[in-house]
């Protein structure tokens, strides 16, 4: 018998592994985000019998493909009984229907899509991999996985979900967008989502809105506008809670008083990044903020590219604002991409080294040219569904209120002033302008600045 992989407590794991929520959320801290093999063996065992049969493979490795044979599992080594017989193919974005899509089965990981800046690499059917090369792609998840047993707190863990209010869901929650089945094996095991849970309501007129974080005003002005646009039409705004283009989105959104989704890298009780707090509890009021790492989890890059396939399979479409070429928004793109989703870019100037990965896009045919929001709407409208009527340009400033306008006026370019100034110049009570001054910095139009107040 080969050493074990983990030192199991005398008691077992430490909670009740025949709970399937409690098996579920403990898998979404065992796997990491979008791994295939986890997503294979919990979609034909379910989390329950998988979790079970991890502990037996962890105590003893080398028995591992039996045990999963004896329990049902052996299609997963895509070779029934005889894991040396047969061969599997994969896609780049597993099987979207079908037995395999259920199950997992027969189908080998390939991610041509997940590296930043990497322009639409090729989609389609990977190369045969043998029934032994899949019994190792399992022996070695066994022992990425092992190491994670010892400390499994999932009551503990949706426990600090329930203390933010938050709402642990399932794929067998009427709540689940089914939208996200099209990743096939790299679906998401669970989301632990802060705000509206109904995330299969919030996508079923959705649209993502990505770009990269270092962004130009051009980008800024031009998120403000798509985000608006679609908002108004009745489209729930998605992208990744970063700063820079995700974050003009979101705002856009938020202004005009329609929901927005944000897909986190890390765990929901961590907002990230620190700078958008205030944002990502706006979106949690008025729409969602969603990761598929539990509690605790930290950000870090290879999360942040995870998240990207999520954004793209939620959403009727993806626009590609502004991106150099080594922007991660472009994996983004390479996902909708591959699970051919209308895919546009807004062209930028040519002499902008910011928007070099939508003109990319743009050259290849790999996307459509989108310049404002009836484009947007019309890119990832239902099929059937009449080209949205073409208007003049949406500016989130053309909403204020009389308060909010009197205050803008006020402000200072360059030279921040306080809000009492603020008050006095806009002729406004303390109160009215301090309302207008916090609604103006969150559509992005005001900015704190040494103790003070000035035009963004």
């Amino acid at each position: 018998m080969a050493e074990p992989l983990f030192e199991l407590p005398r008691t077992g794991l430490r909670f009740d592994t025949r709970d399937p929520v409690l098996a579920r959320a403990a898998w979404s801290r065992i796997a990491e985000p979008g791994d295939p093999v986890a997503g294979a063996l919990v979609g034909h065992l379910g989390p329950v019998d998988a979790l079970d049969w991890l502990v037996d493979a962890a105590r003893d490795p080398e028995r591992s493909g039996a045990a999963l044979r004896r329990i049902g599992g052996g299609g997963l080594l895509g070779a029934g009984a005889d894991p040396g017989a047969g061969s599997a193919h994969g896609t780049g974005a597993g099987p979207a229907s079908g037995e395999g899509a259920a199950s997992g089965a027969n189908w080998a990981p390939a991610r041509p899509t997940d590296a930043p800046g990497r322009l639409l690499g090729p989609v389609g059917e990977g190369p045969p991999v043998s029934g032994t090369r899949a019994a190792g792609l399992v022996a070695a998840a066994v022992r990425r996985w092992a190491p994670r047993l010892e400390r499994l707190d999932p009551e503990g863990e949706l426990a600090v979900l329930g203390r933010y209010g938050g709402t642990f869901l399932a794929p067998d929650d009427p709540r689940w967008p089914t939208a996200l089945s099209g990743l096939g094996a790299t679906a998401p095991l669970a989301l632990w989502v802060r705000g509206d849970p109904d995330l299969a309501r919030l996508a079923a007129r959705s649209a993502s809105l990505v770009g990269s974080r270092a962004c130009t005003e051009y980008g800024i002005r031009v998120t403000r506008n798509l985000a608006c646009g679609l908002a108004d039409r009745g489209f729930t705004v998605v992208s990744g809670g970063a700063n820079g283009i995700d974050a003009e989105a979101h705002r856009g959104a938020l202004v005009s008083g329609s929901p927005t989704v944000a897909f986190l890298a890390g765990g929901v009780d961590r907002l990230y990044p620190a700078s958008n707090t205030y944002l990502l509890l706006r979106a949690i009021e008025q729409g969602a903020v969603v990761s598929e790492a539990p509690p605790g989890s930290a950000p870090g890059k290879q999360r942040f590219l995870k998240r990207n396939r999520l954004i793209a399979a939620l959403t009727a479409g993806t626009v590609v604002v502004e991106a150099s070429l080594r922007s991660g928004a472009l994996s983004t793109a390479n996902h909708a991409a591959a699970l051919l989703r209308p895919l546009g870019a807004v062209p930028g100037p040519v002499t902008s080294m910011a928007s070099a990965g939508c003109h990319e896009l743009l050259r290849r045919g790999a996307a459509v040219c989108v310049t404002d929001a009836a484009e947007a709407a019309e890119l990832v409208g239902h099929v059937g569904e009449s080209a949205p009527e073409r208007r003049g340009e949406t500016r989130p400033g053309d909403d204020l209120d009389a308060a909010g306008k009197a205050v803008l006026d006020a402000l200072p370019v360059r030279r921040p002033a306080h809000e009492r100034s603020i008050a006095r110049v806009a002729g406004l009570a303390l109160g009215e302008a301090t309302g207008a001054l916090g609604l103006l910095e969150l559509m992005g139009l005001a900015e704190r600045k040494d103790g003070g107040w000035r035009r963004r």
